[in-house]
């Protein structure tokens, strides 16, 4: 256990009440995608951190901490535990069927973006240094190409973790970004499924943490209108030309109908979250008006979050 952290007055941060119920978020992902400034994050909003525990040690963890009268709690697991990983999941079913809020989160990030971390921090890969399990080659495989093979490994090593969490990818977002969306996530985490709809641009790369992408690049474009050009789909000039055409509205329509049709199934299935990305060449215009448009659209469903990745790391 390589830090533990003091306790804020819980809620204090986001000036909501707490939940009456414990909660837990569970902090994982691939090395180099800011477990440590989500960590942070929680612990400026008033949840009791530790980083890096063993996952055998949840349930006594639990247990200490709700006689301490903790109930708002997080918990970073990285690959460092590989060993211990297959009882991740099993440890949160328990603390589920214990009536704890299990919340995992799970930080990713491109292999170029994490490689360009890596060395600009100088920082070795955990995974970097060993032979882990017999699966990674040893000296003879070293520098750029070792450091890609760990990613990979590691990657394959918390694919099922994944597949069960929250997914943010950080690979261009700022630390004051992830801390943002974060809390946004963590606010809205008492709600039955919360639906995150996401702007992006496609010459910067999809979201890795999008489960539905819709590619709005075949709408008309209000960059070639020179007025328009320097604005955003949130300004009422943009939001004026893109509704005089028809193919907009069509789009639009067509989208939340396939999104308001699935989404009983996603809740059937448990999910916590729903990210719905929405693509356009710069992610400036086109892709922000939709975006907007569909959130306030389901507002009467679920709760619904804004992200907009371009325009959020101005």
């Amino acid at each position: 256990m390589s830090a533990m952290t003091l306790p804020m007055t819980p809620g204090a941060a986001f000036g909501q009440p707490p939940d009456a119920r414990r909660q837990l978020v569970l902090v994982t992902g691939i090395s180099g995608s800011g477990k440590s400034v989500a960590l942070h994050a929680l612990e400026d909003a008033g949840f009791f951190c530790v980083d890096n525990l063993p996952p055998e040690l949840l349930p006594q963890f639990m247990a200490l901490d709700q006689a301490r009268s903790q109930q708002r709690l997080a918990v970073a697991v990285d690959v460092r535990t590989v060993g211990s990983l297959p009882a991740v999941l099993p440890l949160l079913q328990q603390l589920r069927d214990e009536g704890v809020v299990v919340r995992p989160i799970f930080l990713d990030a491109s292999t170029d973006a994490l490689v360009r971390r890596f060395s600009e921090t100088r920082r070795p890969h955990p995974l970097s240094q060993r032979g882990h399990l017999g699966r990674l080659p040893e000296p003879q495989s070293e520098g750029h190409h070792a450091l890609i093979e760990a990613i990979e490994l590691e990657r394959e090593l918390l694919a099922e973790l994944r597949e069960v969490s929250t997914v943010l990818d950080t690979s261009q977002l700022r630390p004051a970004q992830l801390r943002l969306w974060l809390r946004e996530l963590v606010q809205a985490s008492g709600h039955r499924l919360t639906l995150v709809f996401e702007s992006f641009a496609y010459k910067h790369g999809v979201p890795l943490d999008a489960d539905l992408v819709f590619d709005v690049r075949v709408l008309p474009n209000p960059y070639y209108e020179a007025p328009l050009r320097a604005l955003t789909g949130r300004d009422a000039a943009v939001i004026g030309f893109l509704q005089t055409h028809a193919e907009v509205g069509e789009m639009i329509d067509q989208i939340e109908a396939f999104v308001a049709r699935w989404l009983p199934n996603f809740e059937a299935d448990h999910r916590s979250y729903l990210t719905v990305a929405i693509g356009c060449t710069g992610g400036q215009h086109r892709s922000v008006y939709v975006t907007e448009t569909l959130a306030r659209r389901f507002t009467h469903h679920s709760v619904s979050l804004v992200r907009h990745r371009e325009l959020d790391e101005r």
